[in-house]
């Protein structure tokens, strides 16, 4: 699997606050809510962002020694396949609500303190901490590199050695 790549989770940032942005004035001349998530969505973005990094420190944990049986592969890649989910679902809840902001930045002058512009603002903030949950996670998820593999830098067959230094489960 391909680690994360910082510059896709700020595309897709940005395309997703830009439908952001047009959803914003939809609402504004339907007279309809802001379309932001309610408070009430932080626990479960905080429950998906603590499973994914309980999950992590397990296989974190098998890495670094702490080994009392064999870790199944399948669960070091499905935590990896969660924390590249959570470090997207966090890219979009933050795409979102920073469209919505944006286009209610002129208006913050006559409504200080509007509740849709706080709560977006904590679904940003709760979206950066998933983000960064999805990049450390990641991050516990790499295959350390095979002894032998440093040393020689060849296979058995007189070719290159796949390079795994870095690589992902």
């Amino acid at each position: 699997m391909t680690p994360l790549k910082p510059w896709i989770l700020v595309v897709v940032a940005i395309v997703v606050g830009l439908v952001g942005v047009a959803a914003n004035v939809f609402a504004m001349r339907s007279s309809a809510p802001t379309p932001v998530l309610p408070i009430s969505a932080l626990g479960s973005m905080a429950a998906i962002a603590i499973v994914t990094l309980v999950l992590g420190i397990r296989v974190f944990r098998w890495r670094t020694g702490h080994r009392s049986r064999m870790l199944d592969p399948i669960f070091a890649a499905r935590t990896l396949v969660l924390a590249h989910a959570c470090a997207y679902a966090g890219a979009v809840l933050l795409g979102w609500h920073g469209g919505v902001i944006a286009d209610q930045v002129p208006l913050l002058s006559s409504r200080a303190g509007t509740p849709a512009v706080e709560t977006a603002l904590l679904m940003i903030a709760g979206g950066f901490v998933m983000v960064a949950i999805g990049f450390i996670v990641e991050r516990f998820c790499r295959i350390p590199p095979e002894e032998g593999d440093e040393d020689e830098g060849l296979s058995e067959g007189g070719g290159r050695a796949p390079d795994t230094e870095g690589g992902l489960a």
